[in-house]
């Protein structure tokens, strides 16, 4: 009995041991070994790895994923139209050095992520200065962003980080430069209107043009037809009474006296006929058969 509590107490004080000698590396992480304080090695495949119990050796880990800066600070910028504008940013980075990382910011992801948003802030403002409002709203927004993950890619190799990428979330005029630029952008807008009326009235008033020339060429040629149509209805309407009044010449005079003393005898007013009984015009009134006997006789 005396000798299992000894055995006992040296299975417990090799287990403890190797559990101090043995650890696991996650896929997700890096591994710094550090012997007596000093960075001996950089373990970045995952699995089970061996080390020196401590005080000879102890390991601390760092992310390996990718990390997010994304405050909710707003920062403001000019640009070479002098004016402020407002841009809400967010980063990807992570880091790709351990051993430099550990050295230049003491593993801290804190201190690292104020050191990129320090360097964020320095690129904005010297690339933003060079732009206008519409390029960092669309225009060379990427190019932009471009050079600003380059120069932060610069800064981050001295503490052993990488950027990913870079992006702009919002961008927003300063309160002050707002209603400039909304009353400018509506002056823009009366232009553009006024512009579109103006060429709208102009375009109106040529198809009312061509419709007015085109109705004058219509009924122009409608009243050529019509006069056409009633020269040759009265061409054919003489051709008809020559033919019949041919026939009948006595009955042809006849008819155009009746023609004669309807067109002399439709009164209007106060009007005067002063002719002689015995002329020949009222040589029917005398003798209706009177006409049909001269011919008669001239025959």
């Amino acid at each position: 009995m005396n000798r299992i509590g000894p055995i006992i107490a040296g299975i417990v004080a090799a287990i403890a041991l190797a559990s101090s000698m043995l650890f696991v590396v996650d896929q997700r992480q890096y591994a710094v070994v550090f012997a007596l304080g000093e960075l001996k090695e950089v373990i970045s495949q995952p699995g089970l790895h061996f080390k020196l119990p401590p005080p000879f050796q102890n390991v601390q880990y760092f992310d390996k994923r990718i990390l997010t800066i994304d405050t909710a600070d707003v920062d403001r910028f000019i640009t070479s139209e002098k004016l402020n504008v407002q841009i809400d940013t967010f980063v990807k980075w992570r880091i790709s050095d351990p051993k430099k990382f550990f050295t230049s910011v003491g593993g801290s992801e804190t201190i690292a992520s104020d050191r990129l948003q320090r360097s964020l802030r320095d690129s904005l403002n010297n690339e933003i200065a060079k732009q206008t409002v519409n390029d960092v709203i669309s225009g060379k927004r990427q190019e932009l962003l471009d050079a600003v993950r380059l120069k932060m890619n610069e800064d981050a190799k001295q503490i052993g980080a990488e950027i990913i990428d870079v992006r702009l979330k919002r961008v927003d005029f300063a309160p002050e430069v707002s209603e400039r630029v909304y009353d400018r952008m509506q002056s823009e807008r009366k232009r553009v209107a006024n512009e579109r009326r103006a060429t709208g009235a102009a375009e109106s008033e040529k198809i009312r043009a061509d419709a007015d020339r085109q109705r004058e060429v219509l009924i122009a040629e409608a009243y050529r037809d019509a006069q056409r149509v009633r020269g040759e209805g009265d061409a054919r309407a003489s051709a008809v009474f020559a033919e019949a009044f041919g026939q009948n010449p006595e009955f042809a005079a006849f008819y155009r006296s009746l023609d004669a003393y309807r067109a002399s005898f439709r009164g209007r007013g106060n009007d005067v006929l002063v002719l002689d009984p015995s002329s020949d015009f009222f040589r029917y009134f005398r003798a209706p058969g009177s006409g049909g006997a001269a011919a008669s006789a001239r025959k």
